[in-house]
This record gives structure tokens, sequence and C-alpha cells, in this order.
């Protein structure tokens, strides 16, 4: 099948990567839905991208909100390919593994991790049906069981849910091996995005290529494998 019969969503795709990431997608010919839990910024942004972009109100941690995007997605499109894990907060920074308040863990858990694994719970059954799919969530460097060993125990939400979506998408994988419905994860690196700060040393283009690259993978591209820069990184 043609990349322009392809559906594909982009939680967080408002602004930063996630932007990035749909507008890559749609120059590859994808029909994109771009979620977002405000619905004038997403609004914005398809219309900023144009062509076969779209907008769908979506909060990740609404369960209900995540049925109804579906549902909508399903009676406009009839079909979803795509789905990639890009919303996340970061809200525990200069926080400490031992002080941390577990409400913002749980805030951050709820987002990144939680998120993640509802829409992908969400998708599965159609991507069964249809015998093809691509999952790619979103991770980070920080979560990397290497980085954590040097972490000082700094910024412990964020990394925990990045180490549990990383952990995810390996369960998701086994699963799924031989279904054709590939799940991997992405590390954008240290991007100029507003999470990411003026100073970060890569461009949105550079953190949304891996990303995109994995949503369009073959169907004997690799599954249950972390990316930087399309080479595969251990956990």
């Amino acid at each position: 099948m043609q990349n322009s019969s392809r559906v594909a969503l982009v939680t967080g795709a408002n602004r930063g990567i996630g932007l990035e990431i749909a507008r890559q997608l749609a120059r590859h010919g994808l029909t994109v839905v771009i979620g977002a839990r405000d619905a004038k910024s997403g609004e914005a942004a398809a219309a900023e991208l144009g062509g076969t972009v779209v907008a769908e109100p979506l909060d990740v941690t609404d369960a209900a909100g995540v049925e109804r995007a579906l549902r909508a997605i399903g009676d406009r499109f009839g079909r979803l390919d795509v789905l990639v894990n890009n919303a996340g907060i970061l809200i525990d920074e200069g926080k400490a593994a031992s002080t941390v308040s577990l409400d913002v863990v749980a805030k951050t858990l709820e987002t990144n991790l939680l998120g993640a694994w509802r829409l992908s719970q969400a998708v599965i059954p159609d991507m069964r049906r249809g015998g093809y799919g691509r999952i790619v969530n979103v991770s980070s460097a920080m979560g990397t069981l290497g980085d954590l060993e040097r972490s000082s125990g700094g910024w412990p939400a964020y990394r925990l849910s990045k180490t549990a979506l990383d952990a995810l998408t390996i369960l998701l994988a086994s699963e799924l091996r031989g279904e054709n419905i590939l799940v991997n994860a992405a590390i954008p690196g240290w991007v100029r995005t507003r999470m990411g700060g003026s100073g970060a040393p890569r461009s949105v283009e550079e953190g949304a290529d891996t990303a995109v690259w994995l949503a369009m993978l073959p169907d004997d591209g690799p599954s249950g494998r972390l990316f930087q820069d399309r080479k595969p990184l251990d956990w």
C-alpha cells in the first residue's frame, strides 16, 4: 500500500518535535492527524502544515477523550495505520529521587507512560484487523539504564517514565511479533524546543527524523528496539 493511503496519529503534535514529525510524515504522503489537548492550538498547527494534515482534540490522560478521538478518526478515515506516542511532560526539573513529590511522579507517569499505553491498547485491535501497524514511542536518553546510573537521582519522574516507556515498547513488540505491527522507541536527542530550550544542539528536523523513519518501516523492519539517528542503542 502506498503512503498516501496510510493514516497516522501523532500525539502532542501542536508544537515542537511532534509538529515536525507530523510535517515530515505528511511530506512522505501520509494523512496525518495532529492530536493536541488544546483544540485551537491543534487546529492552528494543522492549518500551518496544510495538505493532508488535520487536527483532533486529544488528551492522552483522558480515557473517554481518547475513545472519542479515535472514533472520530475512524469515522473520518476508516483506518489508523501509524501511532506516534509523542505527548509528554517534564515537571520535575531540579528534583531528586529521594524527595520528589509522588504526586509529580504520578502525573508524569499518567502522561508519559499510561497515555502511550492507553493509545496503544486502543489502536492495536484495528491494526490487527488490518494486518499492519507501526507504533513509535518517543523516548529519551535520560531513560536508558546507563544514563540512570550517571544521573545522581535527578529528574527522577521524567527518567522513570521514559525507562518504563522503553519497557512497554519491548512488551508490546514481543506480544505482536509476527503480526506486522512493529513497535519501536526513538530518542530525539537534546532538541531546540520549548522543553529542550534554545541552547540545545539539535534541530527539530534532526530530532524528528528517527521517529518518522520508524513510522514507515517496511514489513521486515525491526521491532522492540531503541534507536537514535536511525541506529540501534542499548536500553
